[in-house]
């Protein structure tokens, strides 16, 4: 980067998968990067694989749902790191089920981890990017947010996710701050693992069925989302705000 302050990032759940290859990716492309994840423990493994890099990075324990947590690991971050200046905010987790069947616990989680985490981190990390007069927020939303069955809590937590940015977008690019989303198709994770488990289909199969719908005729991988986090996060992405971009291998979920 053109600019010789090293930025801060921060990615919540990042550590693993589409979170952890992107911390990785942003590290070493030279920002300083904050794995978030609410057992801390388990971030460490990511800072490790940075740190082994010549990268610098820090693990913190954090809920993103919950407003005291992340004041302070976003404190801590400014304190150990530098100002954040670059929000991922990536942590995410299912409750899938059909609408008779969810319960209020399966929606409220969702929708506070991904709507209500994600507002914390922007509020919790704006000021930083004001003062700065530059920073860039990338929402992960899904190509759930089209409608997908089982998924009524998750849908409506990612579509709302594209709303959420374009509002930041509008809000904070006066002051040299732009804000993304990125809606990852069937991406080869943990958490779609677990889908098909849920589901009771072999994996391979699951992923060997999935890739024969989508047009590039391959599964994603998180390497495929984390750059395209590298892409908005850039310098050279400045003049790119409030837009939302399927990586899905194709024009449709």
């Amino acid at each position: 980067m053109p600019d010789t302050q090293q930025r801060t990032a921060i990615v919540t759940g990042a550590a693993r998968g589409i979170g952890a290859a992107t911390a990785l990716r942003l590290a070493a492309d030279g920002l300083a990067v904050a794995v978030i994840d609410l057992d801390e423990s388990a971030a460490k493994g990511t800072v490790d694989a940075i740190e082994s890099a010549g990268g610098r990075a820090l693990a913190v324990g954090a809920d993103v749902a919950d407003a005291e947590q992340v004041e302070a690991a976003v404190t801590r971050v400014a304190a150990e790191l530098g100002a954040p200046t670059v929000l991922i905010n990536n942590a995410g987790v299912t409750r899938d089920n059909l609408l008779f069947k969810m319960s209020e616990t399966d929606w409220d989680t969702v929708m506070g981890v991904h709507l209500r985490g994600s507002f914390l981190m922007a509020r919790a990390t704006q000021k930083y990017m004001v003062e700065a007069k530059w920073g860039r927020i990338v929402n992960l939303s899904s190509t759930s947010a089209l409608g997908n069955r089982g998924q009524a809590n998750y849908s409506t937590a990612k579509a709302g996710l594209q709303g959420f940015t374009k509002t930041l977008a509008i809000e904070l690019g006066k002051f040299g701050v732009t804000a993304n989303c990125i809606a990852p198709g069937f991406i080869v994770s943990d958490m779609t693992r677990a889908t098909a488990e849920r589901i009771g289909e072999d994996w391979d199969t699951y992923v060997s069925a999935r890739a024969a719908q989508i047009p590039v005729a391959r599964a994603g991988q998180v390497e495929d989302i984390a750059h395209t986090v590298a892409f908005f996060v850039s310098e050279g992405a400045g003049f790119v705000s409030g837009q939302v971009i399927y990586v899905a291998g194709g024009p449709k979920a």
